[in-house]
């Protein structure tokens, strides 16, 4: 989830914060080199947690973590699927609900119920039936604006799926490859959600008619092709609208000073689909107790308090408190779109191959 915004906004903390406190990076058979005292979180590039609570980790359970990266989510669920008989690890984090069945469909994770769940909202609980995930992030991808263009052509920004096909916003909008992109697949199901099996295909055929552009990734939509963005205003992109995330805004204000009134850009919010972000032991892991461990520390306060500056999505844990970069600039998307995970199982492949056809032609 959020893999591309989250690798730009992880490196600038890594600067500005000194974040990142990992144990150890990289590439493996999983073993952590200190035997059971190691336990090896396998995740896509994006993850980043501080030192503190890392080390906080280590004093409360005594292992230490281990921390091997896979690429972007698709590339590291793949992965572990093809590597799920003699795993990388001992714990998997960042599958989200657009890839959540072809990970259980292939037996990746093993069911433990982890302590602190009570606390996770029940919609954000995928597998309740089963704990072979837990819930640890969300997020939403919706369409955002750039504040200025739309106050200095004294327009009114779209805030629906139906406002992006009409004729104001005619040229605007850029999204990203659904073939090749999370944001993008997301905004497509985001669409179907609102739109249902009968009229996705003719609002999309609607929305080419009305110029939007496809690129094949977020950073290039948002940071060459958004003018909204700090890189974007730099490069001059040309497009006021983007598919990106709700928490884009506080990312853009991270660090300004003086800190502003508000954020340059903005979220439609009734353009937004729900990602939700889960952690899984690994089937076959060597260190489950550790695993266990690992996944009860995910759903706690300490780490889903330190998540949001981090990894910028939203805690799962209900009790954990967003930073005030959150409640001063972010946006409370009230009625997300959302899918059952096993229609998207079912469809996906589809809906792409259909989409790809209607759009890229």
């Amino acid at each position: 989830m959020n893999t591309n915004l989250r690798r730009a906004l992880s490196a600038a903390l890594v600067t500005a914060l000194g974040a990142g406190g990992l144990a150890a990076c990289g590439g493996g058979d999983g073993s952590g080199g200190d035997g059971d005292k190691t336990v090896t979180l396998v995740s896509h590039d994006s993850f980043v947690a501080s030192d503190e609570v890392l080390a906080e980790f280590t004093k409360e359970t005594g292992y230490k973590v281990k921390v091997v990266k896979g690429g972007d989510a698709g590339a590291a669920v793949n992965q572990a699927i093809l590597s799920k008989n003699h795993p990388q690890g001992d714990v998997f984090f960042g599958v989200d609900n657009t890839l959540l069945s072809r990970a259980l469909d292939k037996g990746l994770f093993a069911s433990y119920e982890a302590k602190g769940l009570d606390r996770v909202p029940g919609a954000l609980q995928l597998d309740s039936s089963r704990h072979r995930v837990t819930p640890v992030d969300y997020g939403d991808i919706c369409v955002n604006y750039d504040r200025a263009y739309f106050a200095d052509k004294k327009l009114a920004p779209p805030q629906s799926f139906a406002d992006l096909v009409k004729p104001e916003y005619k040229n605007l909008l850029v999204t990203e490859n659904v073939k090749t992109s999370s944001p993008g697949l997301a905004f497509q199901l985001g669409t179907i959600a609102a739109f249902g099996e009968d009229g996705w295909q003719d609002y999309w055929k609607k929305l080419k008619g009305n110029g939007v552009e496809v690129v094949d990734g977020w950073e290039q939509a948002y940071n060459s092709r958004f003018s909204g963005s700090a890189t974007g205003r730099k490069a001059k992109g040309d497009k006021p609208l983007v598919v990106s995330y709700a928490s884009s805004p506080p990312a853009e204000v991270m660090g300004a000073e003086p800190a502003p009134e508000e954020a340059p850009t903005g979220v439609a919010t009734g353009t937004c689909f729900r990602q939700i972000e889960f952690a899984g032991l690994l089937s076959g892991a060597k260190n489950t107790e550790g695993g266990k461990a690992l996944i009860d520390f995910l759903v706690g306060k300490k780490f889903q308090e330190d998540m949001p500056l981090q990894m910028f999505v939203n805690p799962a844990n209900q009790d954990a408190r967003l930073p005030e970069l959150f409640t001063r600039y972010g946006v409370k998307v009230e009625k997300p779109a959302t899918l059952d995970k096993e229609r998207i199982a079912e469809h996906r492949d589809e809906w792409i191959k259909t989409w790809s056809s209607l759009v890229l032609k």
